[in-house]
């Protein structure tokens, strides 16, 4: 029954691979040193012809690219997809895989395929962002009937999930040790654009978007002139005008994967300035664990993953209004001084996760539902 652990994988997501380097970059580029792996991504809209542009990356993934023509109807975009998809499987040749859905929005074109088994990946309630399609719910409850297994983004979201299938684990955000442990040693270049602020550093890397509190930073940099709150990443689906501007705020746009070490080896705190809304609900950052393994103090709003477990374990300190923050800020600026042992605690904890790990066991239980159905079809034939 083995051989079909070697099956492609077909993974459906709303995210760009070259976006933000988080969760299915991590899993995926794992998954791709045993198996093909076609990463594909929700459409462009010009003014062409139907068509599937498949980039192949140095690790190993199949990037696949659907451009539609803009002028469609909803009907006639899932009619495209399903055909575009169709042909690619056949001209590919990709006989036997597997389904992994980020999104549920991908149902309505997919549900012709054959596949070994389903597994949704249910990183986030997409349901809850800003400007979620309609349908989304209506989609996942038909996803969730689909699915061999489910895997959660964290246990909040996992608890709200629980009750809906039969075969359903929460992966929290894991880690790359080695890749953030790094940012510890002194040997990092400065990156440029960081060389000339002066004063302690405060940062945060990732998507700003609906999730972040921007009166939170607005408040903090105004109460405190000195100090400099450094934000890495791209601004999505607000409004740039709505960011706070102050002398002490820099938005230094986003940086690789690669380059994160080099820049949170400079900062002094870490924060997550998450709001409290209908976004966040159920997030579990990935930022978390890296910040620390960088070996930098953490300030975050009471988000639930991160107050448990990291808050209840005295790893993070949690603060909701501005003065909380500050005060936050200020006893995690003497944390080392006071806790030399803090680093030590930290290092412990994250010794328990890992990428490699988190992929290790979504990948036994995929293969269990491969092999599960695999022999359900041959008792039937």
């Amino acid at each position: 029954m083995h051989h079909w652990s070697n099956c492609a994988l077909i993974v459906f997501s709303h995210l760009r691979w070259d976006s933000v380097f988080q969760r299915p970059q991590h899993l995926m580029t794992r998954f791709a040193k045993t198996r093909p792996v076609f990463y594909i991504e929700e459409p462009i809209f010009n003014d062409g012809l139907p068509s599937l542009e498949v980039n192949t990356k140095q690790n190993g993934i199949s990037v696949v690219v659907p451009s539609l023509p803009g002028k469609l109807s909803e009907e006639e975009k899932f009619i495209v997809q399903r055909e575009l998809i169709d042909s690619f499987i056949e001209q590919y040749k990709i006989q036997d895989y597997a389904l992994w859905y980020y999104t549920p929005m991908a149902i309505p074109f997919t549900q012709q395929l054959k596949p070994r088994a389903v597994i949704y990946d249910c990183m986030d309630e997409l349901s809850m962002f800003h400007g979620a399609h309609p349908d989304i719910l209506t989609h996942e409850s038909q996803l969730f009937n689909l699915s061999d297994v489910v895997f959660t983004g964290g246990q909040s979201l996992y608890e709200y999930k629980k009750e809906r299938h039969t075969n359903i684990h929460p992966f929290p955000s894991s880690i790359d040790f080695e890749h953030f442990h790094n940012a510890r040693s002194q040997t990092l270049k400065v990156p440029e654009d960081q060389q000339n602020i002066s004063g302690p550093k405060i940062g945060f890397y990732g998507v700003i978007d609906e999730r972040m509190n921007l009166s939170l930073l607005n408040g903090i940099a105004l109460e405190r002139p000195n100090w400099q709150i450094i934000l890495l990443g791209p601004t999505v689906k607000i409004d740039a005008t709505a960011l706070p501007r102050q002398p002490n705020i820099h938005y230094l746009g986003q940086k690789t994967y690669k380059q994160l070490p080099a820049y949170i080896s400079e900062w002094d705190i870490a924060i997550l300035p998450f709001a409290k809304n209908d976004s966040t609900r159920f997030i579990s950052p990935t930022k978390t664990p890296e910040y620390l393994a960088a070996g930098i103090p953490v300030v975050s709003t009471s988000i639930t993953d991160v107050a448990q477990p990291y808050g209840k374990e005295g790893l993070v300190y949690i603060a909701d209004t501005v003065a909380d923050f500050i005060l936050s800020i200020e006893s995690a600026l003497e944390l080392k001084t006071k806790d030399p042992t803090w680093c030590k605690r930290v290092d412990h904890f994250l010794s328990k996760t890992s990428w490699d790990k988190t992929w290790q066991a979504m990948a036994d239980l995929m293969n269990a539902a491969i092999t599960k159905n695999t022999i359900y079809v041959l008792e039937a034939t």
